[in-house]
C-alpha cells in the first residue's frame, strides 16, 4: 500500500473510532430550574455545553410543582429550586445527596411596574395602597411569592392587598403579568428585571423577608451520571457565580 493510501486508512479509522468514542463521552443532565434562574441558566447551560460536550436539558416551573414533579418520578438529574426548604427534603427522604446540596443564589425581591412613573424610589405607591391590583407568585409553590406575603404582611399591608392579588402559578409569569400590563404592577425577581433598563421599581428591604437562598441538589438516581456531578461542580466554579451575580443575585 502506497503512504498516502496508508494515510487515509489510518485517518478514516480515527476518524470511525472517535465517532464511535464522542458519544459515550459526551452525556445529557437534566435539570428542573425555577423559573426565576430562566434566563441566568440558560446563559450558564451555553457555557457549560461548550466546556464539557455534555448537553444541558433545562426545564423551568415553580418550586413547589418541579418537587412534586421530582417525587412522583419526573427524570431529572439535578434540582435548582427557589429555596432551600425543598432539597433539603430530598435529601431527608434519601432521594437526594446531602454532599451535593449548596446554595447557588440569594434572591431579591422588588415591586416592579412597566409603567417608568409608577414606581418610585420609597415604593410609596405600594405603601400607600394606590395599586388596585398586584402580581404576586403563588405563595403555596412558589418561595418568591411566600417572600412577598411575608414582606406584605411585614409592611402591615397584607390585610389589604389579599383579596385583590394576582396570584402566578410561578414568578415567570408573575412577571408577564406586569410586563404585559395586565396588571399595574408585581412583586418579582430581581434578576428579572436586573438587565433591562424599562419600567419602574423598588428595591424590598431584606429585613422584610426572610432570605430567598436557591439551593441545587443532585438526585440520588443520577449520581452516577458523569453530565450531572459535572453541572453541579460546574455551577460553583467562579466565571458562573460571576454571571450569577451579574443577573442580580446575592451570593454565599
Amino acid at each position: 500500500m502506497k503512504p498516502k493510501q496508508q494515510l487515509i486508512t489510518v485517518s478514516a479509522a480515527i476518524f470511525s473510532l472517535l465517532c464511535l468514542i464522542r458519544p459515550a463521552m459526551a452525556d445529557r443532565v437534566q435539570a428542573a430550574v425555577a423559573a426565576n434562574f430562566t434566563a441566568t441558566a440558560k446563559e450558564i447551560a451555553a457555557g457549560f455545553e461548550q466546556a464539557t460536550g455534555h448537553e444541558v436539558v433545562l426545564s423551568f416551573g415553580s418550586t413547589g410543582k418541579l418537587y412534586t414533579q421530582i417525587i412522583n418520578g419526573a427524570p431529572f438529574d439535578v434540582f435548582l429550586a427557589a429555596d432551600a426548604a425543598r432539597p433539603q427534603k430530598l435529601v431527608d427522604s434519601g432521594e437526594a445527596v446531602a454532599d451535593s446540596l449548596f446554595t447557588y443564589a440569594v434572591g431579591q425581591l422588588v415591586l416592579w411596574s412597566n409603567d417608568e412613573n409608577l414606581i418610585d424610589a420609597e415604593g410609596r405607591v405600594l405603601k400607600e395602597k394606590k395599586l388596585e391590583r398586584l402580581a404576586i407568585a403563588n405563595p403555596k409553590t412558589a418561595p418568591y411569592g411566600a417572600a412577598a406575603v411575608e414582606a406584605l404582611t411585614a409592611m402591615g399591608l397584607w390585610g389589604e392587598y389579599e383579596t385583590t392579588a394576582v396570584r402566578g402559578d410561578n414568578i415567570a409569569q408573575t412577571y408577564q403579568m406586569a410586563y404585559s400590563g395586565a396588571v399595574p404592577a408585581a412583586l418579582v425577581a430581581h434578576a428579572q428585571i436586573a438587565l433591562d433598563d424599562r419600567g419602574s421599581g423598588w428595591m424590598l428591604p431584606r429585613e422584610l423577608y426572610s432570605p430567598i437562598r436557591q439551593q441545587a441538589v443532585l438526585l440520588t438516581k443520577s449520581a452516577h451520571k458523569e453530565a450531572a456531578g459535572a453541572w453541579i461542580e460546574y455551577l460553583q466554579s467562579e466565571p458562573v457565580r460571576a454571571i450569577i451575580e451579574r443577573y442580580g443575585y446575592g451570593l454565599e
